[in-house]
Order: C-alpha cells, then sequence, then structure tokens
C-alpha cells in the first residue's frame, strides 16, 4: 500500500514540519508514506482574474505530472464530499482491496485546484466547507489517514 501526498508548497515553520514528521512515522507502520512538495508558481501583486488562471494551469499540471494512471486520485477541495472518518476509513480499504497499489491525495496551492485535476479525481473530499491553511490541512489530512488505518485495524485510537 502507497501513500502520496501532493502538495503545493512547502511547510517553513517548525511546529508544521514536527506535526508532518510524527504522523508520517505512524503511518509508515501500516503503508509507504510520500510527500511530494510541488513548487507554488508565482502570482503577481495584483493579480487578475486571467493571472489567477494561469497559476491554477501551472500547479495543476505540475500536480498531474506526478499521478500516474493506476493511481486513486483524492482531491482535497471545499465543493468535495464530506466523509467521516469511519467512511474515509473506508473507502481506503475498499480501493487498496480492490487491487489498486497507491492512492494520491492532491492539496493546491492558495487559489485551489485546476478543473483538469478536480476532473482526474475520483474523489473530491472536503474537511469543511470552511477554509483552512495549506499546513494546517496537510496535517489534518495525515491524522486523518493515520485514523483510517489505525480503524481498519480495529485499534482503539479512533475512540
Amino acid at each position: 500500500m502507497n501513500i502520496r501526498i501532493l502538495c503545493i508548497g512547502k511547510l517553513k515553520e517548525k511546529y508544521w514540519t514536527e506535526a508532518v514528521r510524527e504522523y508520517a512515522k505512524r503511518i509508515g507502520g501500516f503503508a509507504r508514506l510520500d510527500i511530494v512538495e510541488l513548487k507554488e508558481a508565482k502570482l503577481p501583486k495584483n493579480a487578475s482574474p486571467a493571472d489567477e488562471a494561469i497559476v491554477m494551469r501551472k500547479e495543476g499540471e505540475s500536480i498531474l505530472a506526478r499521478i500516474k494512471d493506476g493511481d486513486y486520485v483524492v482531491a482535497l477541495e471545499v465543493e468535495g464530499e464530506m466523509l467521516d472518518s469511519v467512511a474515509l476509513s473506508k473507502r481506503m480499504e475498499r480501493v487498496f482491496a480492490g487491487g489498486l497499489s497507491t492512492i494520491d491525495f492532491i492539496i493546491g496551492g492558495s487559489l485551489g485546484l485546476s478543473s483538469e485535476v478536480k476532473k482526474r479525481a475520483d474523489l473530491g473530499l472536503s474537511f469543511s466547507r470552511m477554509t483552512f491553511p495549506h499546513q494546517l490541512a496537510r496535517v489534518m489530512l495525515l491524522e486523518q489517514i493515520y485514523r483510517a488505518f489505525k480503524i481498519q485495524a480495529g485499534e482503539t485510537y479512533h475512540k
């Protein structure tokens, strides 16, 4: 089982990197985890809608270039489906049981995800209708992936 997190931008603050490191270590007992930080496209000051579209397209192309044909893709997006932890765990379990070996979770840049990335996704996932910083979204995602594996293992972490 492989979990790949494709995300735009790097974590800079120590508290985010420590949280990511801790959950990555925990997930490592269940699956191979790969976190791929992709470069943010430059957004000019006082960007026009056309400038924003160019940035989203560039970031989307960067994301899509990393996704393999047989990967199951989960795009984190505000408009996505809201699942509870048990439902996410079951979805991941079905994907792996169905013969796919990799789940790609996608976290976009500050403007979100391009329509091409959303179209490629097998699941649009929303944590909430609220907006969260990308750094926090990454930590929340890793915690939920860890929780999903603990649920599948029948362990008490979820209680």
